[in-house]
């Protein structure tokens, strides 16, 4: 069953409010920085220890953020639905219906972490990101 969850971009903050989000919700924090990534030879090299993924996993509660996002950070659009989806039919057809008469920002596409993602912004101005990992 496809799961909607809080994504929040943080600018450089999200160690920090991300271990303030478990302290005060408890579960397991998973936090990886970008040097830990494929991605630190694409972006400057202060952004090394910022956080690239972040997720707070506690009962029904999950959380996940970054310090990065493809567009400028404004307080306002720094937080997204992220849809987790079961099969690569699902997200196809939510991405397809989602996003019609919308504004895609990533199309559709494999990343270095195994999953199939993409992200646009809706007809009514809600910004989305769609994953799909094969278990």
């Amino acid at each position: 069953m496809a799961q909607i969850n809080a994504y929040i971009n943080f600018n450089g903050q999200c160690r920090e409010a991300m271990n303030f989000y478990q302290h005060c919700l408890g579960g397991e924090l998973n936090l990886q920085k970008i040097s830990e990534s494929p991605m630190a030879a694409q972006l400057p090299s202060q952004k090394a220890g910022q956080i690239l993924h972040g997720s707070l996993v506690s009962d029904s509660i999950v959380i996940m953020a970054s310090d990065i996002s493809a567009f400028n950070f404004v307080k306002g659009n720094n937080v997204n639905l992220c849809l987790q989806c079961d099969s690569n039919a699902e997200i196809d057809k939510y991405f397809l219906s989602l996003s019609r008469d919308g504004v895609v920002k990533t199309p559709l596409h494999q990343t270095f972490w195994g999953s199939t993602y993409g992200e646009f912004t809706d007809r009514y101005g809600i910004s989305w990101i769609l994953n799909y990992t094969k278990h």
